[in-house]
């Protein structure tokens, strides 16, 4: 609901500084079929409206793409805050293909009416008259490129993480050109009034945003270079099971909460992924050298993580960015709570578990469900049925193993009395099940966790 909110109230608020400025009577009457001059206008209005929506939107992409604590906290999540920074790179490619269309369809109106009735082109900014050649083969170029980049982002497929990463990072330069583009074409009336301010303090802001990530500093704040002090295989099919990371991290590591976050990079050819820090603070102590460690459970998924057990070692350097995250498992004293994990969706919970055990006043009671394969062969279940049954309070647990047909639906959780505060992590479909019951039951308050970072 919220990125909805954000991009509406984006789009609106250039949309009503467009308006201010644009003239009046833009749309044509119905019928007029003999005078072209209102088509004319609307077409051009509309090259413009969509063309400010766009670059306005890769402003917010770039924005996001900064990892800004305060967005984190504003939006309710570093996923939330990916989620919002996809959307708003769909959304602005949805709006260039307007952009772009409005302008391609001069050539349906001189079919219709002729030149008669089309507008002078508008003043721009005396210094790059010149350029308006040059800005416009630019941006149409930089369309396609957008296009192609939304689009392989979408088809995740296509691309593995490392590859697509490389390519994700030309977006930068990609919106530098698509600044130059907007400057160099917009209309030299915009620039006095309220609506060229606005665009000139996003451009700016933009364009700043991207020179930062260009320079390598996203993150860099925040980045702590840390080693690896224990790896270890949970479970007999090495090529399947998960991998155990403990790292030893740098007096300067601020401390983390249980459920939270890190990006780490184990290799800096392939870039950082998202992995959950599987164990509540200080419950693993420090090392001999008094480094506070923390814990990893990695599950091999894709291309990178499958061979991660074979080339970590002990001692190698790690560098970790974080924490990040909002996924702490509080709610409502007024509320029973309910975790729901799937896969490697438990690895959180593992966190926020050893948090409780020891007692405490603000540990609310919790029924926690776990959905594994095979819960016979699961390496992490004993860890997990351990920490439930230490817990202070205890948390009972429910596994619903697939391999004996026992899949969680909505209706296992409808029984429980009470309005529920659910804490789910896990894979998308179940996640998005859980949400469209969730929608339909006032008494419901569903918070996810999505590691989808493209």
């Amino acid at each position: 609901m919220r990125i909805k909110a954000v991009l509406v109230a984006w789009l609106l608020g250039i949309g009503l500084a467009w308006w201010a400025v644009a003239p009046s009577g833009l749309v044509p009457a119905a019928g007029a079929v003999g005078e072209g001059a209102a088509w004319w206008a609307a077409r051009q209005q509309m090259i413009y409206l969509s063309g400010l929506w766009s670059v306005g939107l890769m402003v917010l992409a770039m924005l996001l793409a900064l990892r800004l604590p305060w967005l984190e906290r504003a939006l309710g999540g570093m996923d939330k805050v990916y989620r919002l920074h996809k959307w708003t790179g769909i959304a602005a490619a949805l709006t260039a293909v307007l952009h772009w269309g409005a302008k391609e369809s001069g050539g349906l109106l001189k079919t219709l009416w002729g030149r008669g009735g089309k507008p002078a082109r508008d003043a721009v900014l005396p210094w790059l008259t010149d350029a308006r050649g040059f800005a416009k083969d630019l941006g149409e170029w930089a369309f396609y490129l957008l296009l192609a980049m939304v689009a392989i982002t979408l088809l995740s497929r296509l691309l593995n993480y490392k590859h697509w990463r490389l390519l994700h990072r030309a977006m930068p330069v990609l919106f530098l050109a698509l600044v130059f583009h907007s400057v160099a074409l917009m209309p030299l009336a915009y620039w006095s009034q309220p609506l060229g301010q606005l665009m000139g303090v996003l451009l700016a802001l933009g364009s700043g945003a991207a020179l930062w990530s260009l320079a390598g500093q996203v993150g860099r704040s925040r980045s702590h270079v840390a080693r690896i002090h224990s790896v270890q295989v949970l479970g007999e099919e090495r090529a399947q099971a998960p991998i155990e990371v403990v790292c030893a991290l740098p007096p300067g590591w601020p401390g983390h909460r249980a459920g939270q976050f890190a990006f780490v990079r184990f290799d800096r050819a392939e870039g950082a992924h998202p992995f959950t820090i599987a164990s509540a603070p200080d419950a693993l102590g420090s090392s001999l050298q008094g480094e506070p460690l923390v814990r990893l459970v990695i599950k091999p998924q894709g291309d990178y993580t499958r061979t991660l057990h074979q080339r970590l070692r002990v001692g190698q350097q790690v560098d970790i960015e974080g924490p990040y995250g909002r996924f702490d498992g509080q709610g409502s004293v007024h509320r029973a709570q309910v975790w729901v994990a799937a896969g490697v969706g438990v690895t959180p919970f593992l966190a926020l578990l050893e948090a409780r055990q020891k007692e405490s006043a603000a540990s609310v009671p919790v029924h926690m469900h776990y959905c594994t394969r095979d819960a016979a062969s699961d390496p992490l279940l004993p860890r997990l049925r351990a920490l439930c049954a230490q817990a202070r309070p205890a948390v009972p647990l429910t596994v619903h193993s697939a391999a004996h047909g026992q899949r969680l639906g909505p209706q296992d959780l409808q029984g429980m009395a009470g309005p529920l505060d659910i804490w789910y992590c896990g894979p998308q479909g179940l996640g998005e099940t859980l949400h469209a019951h969730a929608s339909t039951q006032r008494s419901w308050r569903l918070h996810r966790e999505s590691f989808a970072m493209r």
